[in-house]
């Protein structure tokens, strides 16, 4: 094996770590950042039921609360345990927000090159999502740790359903189901996943079109779990957004 070679596997693995370190370099001032009035006391500061950190009692109300008109107990979650590590220094929730974009631009790289092949263009695609200004919002603002979130448990879903394309067991499509399942759970926006993985099939993996491609309705049935749950999803958050007319 030459020396090319062996550093061919590591390529990745090491431009999504340095992609990764640029994020937490690039949003390291978002320590000193406070809490804003917008959002931040309805889900942390001033919610008795956050701010009390990881309880038992707390843990069964979010399985329930539409307090922030929307079902997401995984965010909740989310906030009850910085509430528990870092209490009221706004610095700390700031700081596991950018960890999570970090850990988020490693995933999409990985995830880009892992389905198209493509190394530099996967780079691109992947340091342009992380650095551009337009992720600023989700990442310094607290009250939306549920897209940072729900952005990592995406990316994880994809990598699941890449690897169940490579070999379909049930214990695959299980995990496929269990990180779509999480990722409704923290924002309901991940309703549009099977559609993306849909648009998948027929790009970059081909299952869609070309020689050997599979009849559109096997791609359709073979992904009616997960159109179960987005379906269930958005019925639970119209029922969340009308109790708080939203």
């Amino acid at each position: 094996m030459t020396a090319a070679t062996a550093r061919g596997p590591r390529a990745p693995l090491l431009a999504a770590a340095a992609l990764a370190l640029a994020v937490l370099l690039l949003y390291a001032p978002v320590r000193t950042f406070e809490f804003v009035a917008v959002d931040d006391p309805l889900m942390v500061t001033a919610n008795p039921r956050v701010s009390g950190g990881v309880s038992l009692p707390a843990l069964r109300w979010s399985l329930t609360a539409v307090a922030a008109y929307n079902w997401h107990p995984v965010t909740w979650w989310s906030h009850l345990a910085d509430v528990s590590l870092f209490g009221t220094w706004a610095g700390g929730h700031h700081v596991v927000s950018a960890g999570l974009h970090a850990l988020n631009a490693a995933l999409l790289l990985l995830a880009l090159h892992a389905l198209t092949g493509a190394l530099a263009p996967a780079v691109a695609a992947a340091a342009l999502f992380a650095l551009h200004p337009l992720r600023v919002e989700s990442v310094a603002w607290v009250a939306e740790r549920k897209d940072v979130l729900g952005g990592t448990f995406w990316l994880l879903a994809v990598f699941a359903y890449a690897n169940w394309c490579r070999r379909r067991t049930a214990g695959r499509y299980a995990a496929l189901l269990a990180l779509f399942a999480l990722g409704l759970m923290t924002k309901p926006m991940l309703v549009t996943l099977p559609l993306v993985l849909l648009l998948l099939d027929l790009w970059p993996l081909g299952r869609g079109i070309g020689p050997g491609a599979e009849p559109p309705g096997r791609l359709l049935h073979e992904k009616w779990p997960l159109f179960a749950l987005a379906a269930a999803t958005a019925a639970v958050t119209l029922v969340a957004q009308r109790s708080g007319a939203a």
